[in-house]
């Protein structure tokens, strides 16, 4: 795998677990409340089949991530463990960042 194409992967990785860790917040912080609150059920069914769908995606994106060497196992782990907590996404961000490889530079015009 290529720089470029391992960065777009962590990309993808990071933009999955802020949009999850969103889901999370919106299913127990506004779709549980209404269910449990005023007895309307049908948020949960919506958000929580939503989430459920974005943490497949970031934990199945994070083991991708580590099988093609682009995190360690260990923050593969920890996205996993981050993506059960409400806004756990948000505190694993700035260590995946940490991994992705520098943009190169445009190569000099030859003369």
């Amino acid at each position: 795998m290529t720089r470029l194409q391992t960065r777009r992967l962590l990309i993808v990785l990071r933009w999955t677990g802020l949009i999850e860790g969103t889901s999370t917040i919106l299913l127990f912080f506004v779709a549980m409340p209404l269910k449990y609150g005023l007895g309307v059920p049908e948020p949960v069914t919506v958000v929580g089949a939503i989430h459920g769908g974005l943490f497949l995606a970031y934990v199945g994106l994070a083991a991708v991530a580590w099988l093609v060497g682009g995190v360690p196992l260990g923050l593969a782990l920890l996205c996993g463990v981050a993506s059960i907590f409400p806004g756990g996404p948000f505190f694993v961000d700035h260590r995946i960042k940490r991994h992705e490889p520098p943009i190169d530079p445009e190569p000099a015009p030859v003369a």
